[in-house]
């Protein structure tokens, strides 16, 4: 997975309340963290960043007033029936830590296309030999020749 950007606004306001509000504007209540600097509280547009957390390995490329931030998320909070982003916890990376995330999220990606691959490679297999097996029990059903019905008796 390549990097993806994303814009992110600046939150000043905290809690409960605040939270909802952000999530009823369709953005998602997320904290940006690490090596030595304060957290940075911000909200990231909601379907942007559901897609992207669809990938393992993302590397994200926040903007956040003028200022451009490589970030990985080290948390994500879902609700548990909605399953929709409730907070993400983003922790600052440097640019060798995202190309070295890049690349185990590509091969993590490969080895799941593998995966796929060879189970849909066996389910075809099972599927023709169910077939067969059926067409061979169809067959021992049917009389065979010379077999006559018994004759009913009036």
């Amino acid at each position: 997975m390549a990097q993806v950007s994303i814009t992110a606004e600046a939150r000043s306001d905290f809690g409960k309340g605040a939270a909802r509000r952000t999530r009823r504007a369709g953005l998602v209540p997320a904290v940006i963290y690490g090596k030595g600097q304060e957290p940075q509280h911000v909200a990231l547009p909601d379907h942007d960043l559901t897609l992207a957390l669809r990938h393992p390995g993302l590397v994200l490329e926040v903007s956040l007033e003028g200022t451009t931030v490589l970030v990985a998320p080290r948390d994500v909070q879902r609700d548990p029936v909605k399953r929709t982003l409730e907070h993400v916890d983003l922790v600052v990376l440097n640019k060798a830590e995202a190309a070295e995330r890049i690349e185990e999220g590509k091969a993590a990606e490969a080895a799941a296309e593998a995966a796929h691959a060879a189970e849909a490679e066996a389910l075809k297999y099972a599927t023709a030999a169910d077939d067969l097996d059926t067409e061979a029990h169809l067959d021992n059903d049917a009389p065979a020749e010379g077999d006559e019905e018994p004759a009913e008796e009036a």
